[in-house]
């Protein structure tokens, strides 16, 4: 997966094995977090991996055609973590700092 720009990561199914592909891409979007984009790039349209990301990550994952032809697809996976965008910043210590540890 390269980065394409602020918070985009390409990544291109193409030259992949199609034994390792989904696992791939699972492991890629795994990667990303609230807020990034993975653009896939892809020789086909891959509806039965839509439906797994579907079914796996539910509203996690916005999935936006950018390109939708017969030579191939473009499409960006935005990850989108309900309740990620006012989450509290992690604490360091069991106490927030209040006990020395």
């Amino acid at each position: 997966m390269t980065e394409t720009g602020t918070h985009v990561y390409q990544f291109d199914a193409r030259g992949l094995s199609k034994r390792l592909r989904h696992a791939s891409i699972f492991a890629a979007l795994e990667s990303l977090d609230h807020g990034e984009t993975m653009r896939f790039v892809n020789d086909h349209d891959p509806l039965p991996l839509l439906q797994q990301i579907q079914q796996r990550y539910g509203n996690q994952v916005q999935v936006n055609y950018v390109q939708r032809a017969a030579e191939g697809v473009v499409i960006d996976m935005l990850i989108s973590i309900p309740g990620a965008e006012t989450a509290a910043p992690a604490r360091t210590s069991c106490c927030g700092g209040g006990c020395g540890g």
